[in-house]
């Protein structure tokens, strides 16, 4: 329990029964007041009364200052009867002093007066000795609980002076000791209390100063010295660029290729702030952007990053590491800092580059006979070369089918360089929506009637044109509606619908085939995938390039599919919007 608690309930209980005692006492004072009280307003005075009338009989009861006292006082106790069979007294005494003024000689009436004055004064003297028992036993209960309640507080007195100042100096004297040792430094020392109270904070907060204290008292600043060499030379040695930053995002070190790619010198960098030489530094506010926000929102924060080193243009990635540790003693991790790694991707960029130029090169030299390989198809299928029998025509739509393929997939090829070279030549222009939907469906028109399936179009006649490059969007819609013909099942339907939303067109392609597993679906804008068991052909770079060519244009793709019941692929394009309308 908390010593404050403890002070609380002492304290306050000891005050309740000291304010109990005062209630307890001022109603049992204020019971015997007026208990004394009705002694004397009553019997007291019915006494005064009777006594006055007594003298008034004595003095000769005939003269007329006589009885007109004995009728005063008469009257008066008529108004002060209080108690039982005292009205009846009263009455019998006026009945016999109105006989004793008829007959002024009669002794017997006169007798009977005194007889009643005194019964009057017997029953109130009888009253009073009763009362003043009932205001004795009062005094004696009101003695008896006043005693009770006086000595539980004292108990309870008694009890706090013998506990409490011990429960306060005793953890103090021992936390006193306890810092004498540390004075003497003595720092295994250590406080132990049990109890779960503010002694008990203290003395944890006291223990974690020591073990610190022991812990750094264990380390040796030689050994310190020793191990930071190490680790700066470790750290110079790597062939990648290191730059460390403490808490407080100041310099702690720069290997010797970070200041050698970054132009800087050790003696102007470490211990001063990263931001101030970042000011001056093209380079080093790229790699620091990111720890204070700056990074535009357009930023793929996973792209390398070009840098001229080792007399050529070379790649790195960055990394920020955060630096976090758990101080001794304690459980809450703390931010030490942060450590900028950039690792050298340049081998692996040519090697990228070797790889997309030789596709492009590929692609471009093999789309020559292919195409001539088509022109002579096309001579053949014409029979201006002569007539060919049932067998050689299925020889001709075989080759000329696998002329096709082999003419996307080194179309998608040339699209894929163009991507990963970055040199995509887009002419984005306000474009007919119905031109461009009208064209990749003419363009799939072959293959769905090969397969029974039918192509349902939807296109409000008030759609506006969009701002995008006609040719690639409708690239991109042809793809999608072939890959949705390609996955549907026969005599099936492939939903093509345009809406407006807001100030944007979309386009989604509906299919109705097996759909895609939701372990896959994130993946299917990724660079060569497919689904897995997919008996279906392709190159898996259609839906990437589409990805390419849309987000080019400022504009989204995304995919919903429920598994088994078929995947819809939408596209949002920004639409030309009319300035007497935006007015």
């Amino acid at each position: 329990m908390k010593i404050k608690v403890k002070l609380y309930l002492g304290l306050g209980l000891l005050f309740a029964m000291i304010l109990l005692i005062t209630i307890f006492s001022g109603l049992y004072i204020n019971k015997l007041r007026n208990e004394t009280r009705n002694i004397l307003v009553a019997n007291y005075n019915t006494l005064d009364y009777a006594r006055k009338m007594e003298i008034a009989l004595n003095n000769n009861i005939l003269l007329a200052e006589n009885s007109q006292l004995f009728r005063t006082n008469l009257s008066l106790q008529q108004k002060n009867v209080t108690e039982p069979g005292e009205k009846e007294m009263t009455d019998r005494l006026e009945v016999n002093f109105q006989k004793l003024q008829q007959q002024p000689n009669d002794s017997t009436a006169l007798h009977m007066v005194r007889k009643d004055i005194t019964d009057i004064m017997l029953l109130n003297m009888l009253a009073i000795e009763r009362k003043s028992k009932l205001a004795e036993n009062t005094s004696e209960t009101a003695i008896f609980w006043i005693t009770v309640l006086g000595t539980i507080c004292f108990i309870i007195a008694l009890t706090l002076l013998f506990n409490l100042p011990g429960n306060i100096a005793n953890p103090v004297k021992a936390l006193t000791e306890s810092i004498k040792e540390i004075a003497n430094r003595n720092y295994s020392e250590r406080i132990h209390f049990e109890k779960q109270n503010e002694f008990g904070e203290l003395a944890a907060s006291f223990n974690t100063m020591a073990e610190k204290l022991e812990e750094y008292q264990a380390s040796s600043i030689e050994k310190l010295l020793v191990e930071k060499k190490r680790i700066d030379t470790l750290i110079n040695n790597l062939n990648d660029p290191v730059i460390g930053l403490d808490e407080n995002r100041k310099i702690l070190f720069m290997n010797n290729i970070a200041l050698h790619i970054t132009g800087l010198k050790k003696e102007n960098t470490i211990g001063k702030p990263v931001q101030d030489i970042a000011v001056k530094n093209d380079l080093l506010r790229t790699l620091v952007q990111e720890l204070f926000g700056n990074e535009s929102e357009h930023e793929n924060k996973t792209a390398a990053i070009k840098i001229f080193a080792n007399n050529k243009e070379s790649y790195f990635e960055k990394h920020i590491i955060p630096i976090s540790i758990i101080p001794t003693g304690e459980k809450d991790e703390k931010r030490m800092g942060d450590v900028i790694l950039l690792q050298d991707v340049t081998p692996y960029k040519e090697l990228d580059f070797a790889k997309t130029n030789f596709i492009a090169t590929v692609s471009h030299e093999l789309k020559t006979p292919i195409a001539s390989i088509k022109m002579s198809l096309q001579l053949l299928e014409n029979k201006k070369t002569g007539s060919l029998n049932s067998e050689q025509e299925l020889l001709l739509q075989s080759i000329n089918d696998d002329a096709g393929r082999l003419l996307k997939i080194t179309g998608e090829l040339l699209n894929m360089a163009q991507v990963e070279t970055g040199s995509i030549q887009m002419a984005i222009l306000p474009s007919s929506v119905n031109e461009m939907v009208d064209y990749a469906v003419n363009a799939n028109k072959t293959a769905a009637e090969n397969k029974q399936i039918k192509l349902e179009t939807r296109i409000p006649g008030t759609i506006p044109p969009v701002l995008a490059d006609k040719d690639k969007t409708a690239w991109v819609l042809t793809n999608l509606i072939s890959n949705a013909i390609r996955y549907s099942y026969d005599g099936a339907a492939v939903k093509i619908h345009v809406s407006l939303e807001g100030n944007n067109v979309k386009f989604s392609v509906a299919d109705s085939g097996q759909g895609i597993a939701p372990e896959y679906i994130h993946k299917v804008f990724d660079r060569y995938f497919r689904i897995p068991g997919s008996k279906k052909e392709g190159t898996g770079l259609g839906l990437s390039i589409s990805k390419e060519f849309i987000e080019a244009q400022y504009g989204q793709i995304t995919v919903n599919s429920e598994f088994g019941k078929g995947s819809t692929f939408e596209i949002t394009l920004p639409s030309v919007v009319d300035e007497k309308e935006e007015a």
